[in-house]
């Protein structure tokens, strides 16, 4: 699996309490979205940590991010919390207000690689649908993010039904599937994923398959040439589940999650590879292009090149 750590900037605590103390909380009804939401959103995590968004935008073209995580209460309880912090905390309210009254909005990420997650402490495909529409309802979410990984994989087909009923209770609310990668696209347990959801027959519980193409063997290698290279492996992988749909419908499906600079086993992600991802991203018209995480880029080097994808 694909582990994602936090390597956050200097100043984090004090900006995050000025961000608890000194925002003005607002209710519930003034959370509106105001615009689409872009291809590429970066990850911010924790989701009001770090830097302020909305300078972001302005500075690298970015119009939208992708706030993590959205976990269970406990282990064996089916209530989504960010990360022990209620649903409704103001500090999350307040951040996606800002984003969205500059003109951007947010995609909210269930999941990643720690935590009590909601596959596993959700009994059955409707509680976990349940737990979705939640948060769907509570932020007015067009696109959420399930970032399947470690313990959470297991779950997978629990995870696709009800993704599937959350499609018919929202047909217009986008869901991304987040996994990790080999070097030549989904493996082990992640391969057979695009197959069980297309065994569920329509509506389709997956509109976007995103891979993380890093921790996985590439120190000394082109991250850029190898991450396309296990995005074109995912690409066979789809068209194999996906038999009746073109390479550009399938391409439409895709998308990459990098991470930028020096990985967790040591891969270096450079600026030069994200150019390279997003060449490719944009000639083959990808939905999705993103990478972990906004603090984890103090000069906005790698943001800039997420800002000039739009999907």
């Amino acid at each position: 699996m694909r582990r994602r750590m936090v390597l956050l900037t200097g100043g984090v605590a004090a900006l995050v309490a000025a961000l608890v103390t000194g925002g003005t909380a607002v209710s519930e009804a003034a959370v509106t979205v105001q615009g689409p939401v872009a291809g590429g959103a970066p990850y911010i995590y924790p989701a009001t940590a770090g830097r302020d968004p909305v300078p972001v935008m302005q500075q690298t073209g970015v119009r939208a991010f992708t706030l993590a995580f959205i976990l269970a209460r406990t282990r064996t309880e089916c209530t989504p919390t960010w990360e022990g912090q209620p649903l409704t905390s103001a500090a999350h309210r307040n951040r996606i207000n800002a984003i969205r009254g500059a003109g951007g909005d947010v995609v909210v990420s269930f999941g990643g690689w720690s935590g009590n997650k909601l596959g596993n402490a959700c009994a059955n495909p409707t509680a976990l649908a349940g737990a979705y529409q939640q948060v769907i309802d509570a932020y007015r979410l067009k696109v959420i993010d399930i970032d399947l990984e470690a313990g959470e994989v297991s779950q997978s087909r629990k995870v696709l039904q009800a993704l599937q009923i959350t499609k018919r209770r929202n047909p217009a609310v986008q869901t991304i599937m987040t996994l990790g990668t080999g070097q030549r696209g989904l493996e082990g347990d992640e391969a057979g994923i695009p197959g069980q959801a297309v065994a569920l027959g329509a509506p389709n519980p997956v509109d976007v398959w995103t891979i993380m193409p890093f921790n996985f063997g590439g120190n000394g290698k082109d991250m850029g040439q190898l991450s396309v290279q296990a995005s074109e492996g995912l690409h066979q992988q789809l068209k194999t589940a996906y038999r009746t749909m073109t390479d550009a419908q399938i391409y439409a499906m895709q998308g990459i999650s990098s991470m930028n600079n020096r990985t967790d086993v040591g891969e270096n992600v450079t600026v030069a590879h994200f150019r390279t991802m997003l060449r490719y991203c944009t000639d083959k018209r990808l939905a999705r292009f993103t990478f972990w995480e906004l603090n984890r880029d103090p000069t906005l080097a790698f943001t800039k090149v997420i800002g000039e994808f739009r999907g």
